[in-house]
């Protein structure tokens, strides 16, 4: 399995996302999210340097915070925004603001699709107008944005994977992986991305001496690693995922779960589990788990 990609210390940053309600803000944010950002969604813009100057110190890491600010922050005067990204600036952070736009017509059709309320509905103004006069109180914004990014023709997924381009945060995108051992008898995990089956391969409850023990043990791993067909199993099995998990991991997952089932999910599976779990510390995958459902 590659590993990801090792990059320098995250320096201090600072994300403001705005834009057009329908936009892809939400998914932006969550994104950032997934990323170890701090987020907050519609903050009021004067609070801008306040939050910052609360968020730097509080931990041993530089601080990585997204914060939405739009037409939402009632009775601020958006105008001033450059001058509170310069306070956040003097603050130590690296401030870029993002603008989310889409074209009037996939607005409409998003709004009809979730029904969800426009922003400035409370104006009494028809979808139609509230639409027009958020573009125009946005104009400024938009002119001024450090990256623009277009959401008209893009899914959720193409969403994500922008964003994290757009903003080069490839580095920083931590992938979560878990081998996970289950018996059959109580079904297949639910979460699980790829599932395995080893009731194909030996099996060590035959043996009364290890029948009492679990995948975990030395002797049950000693048996197994004595077996052909294991061995073999264990190259294919790692030659897939080692070509398959990267590319999950390009296409904006955070987490990837891998199941390996058994009769029981005592022995193989929890083998299996661990043994893959080793494989990827061993390759440089950072932050890996590994859950035994039958001897939890």
């Amino acid at each position: 399995m590659s590993a990801e990609r090792e990059g320098a210390a995250p320096s201090p940053r600072l994300i403001v996302v705005s834009g057009m309600s329908g936009s892809g803000k939400s998914i932006a944010l969550h994104t950032f999210e997934d990323l170890d950002f701090y987020c907050v969604d519609n903050l009021p813009a004067e609070l801008l340097p306040e939050f910052v100057r609360g968020a730097i110190g509080k931990s041993d890491l530089p601080p990585k915070l997204a914060v939405g600010i739009d037409v939402r922050s009632r009775n601020t005067d958006l105008s001033n925004l450059p001058t509170l990204l310069s306070q956040a600036g003097a603050l130590g952070m690296d401030p870029k603001l993002v603008f989310f736009d889409a074209s009037d017509g996939v607005l409409l059709k998003r709004y009809a699709e979730t029904r969800r309320r426009h922003p400035l509905s409370h104006l009494g103004l028809t979808l139609n107008e509230a639409i027009a006069l958020e573009r125009r109180m946005l104009k400024p914004l938009r002119a001024m944005a450090d990256i623009l990014i277009d959401t008209s023709d893009t899914n959720v997924h193409q969403m994500r994977r922008r964003v994290i381009a757009e903003l080069d945060l490839t580095s920083e995108r931590p992938v979560s992986l878990l081998f996970e051992s289950f018996a059959y008898r109580r079904g297949v995990p639910s979460d699980a991305d790829f599932v395995f089956d080893a009731r194909c391969l030996p099996n060590p409850h035959w043996d009364a001496r290890l029948r009492p023990l679990s995948g975990r043990d030395r002797e049950v791993r000693e048996y197994l690693d004595a077996q052909p067909e294991v061995g073999e199993y264990v190259a294919q099995v790692s030659s897939f995922l080692d070509t398959w998990m990267p590319r999950i991991q390009a296409d904006t997952r955070s987490y990837i779960t891998v199941a390996f089932g058994c009769t029981g999910g005592k022995h193989r599976s929890v083998y299996l589990a661990e043994t893959f779990a080793a494989h990827a510390r061993d390759h440089g995958w950072r932050e890996v788990a590994t859950y035994h459902r039958e001897l939890e």
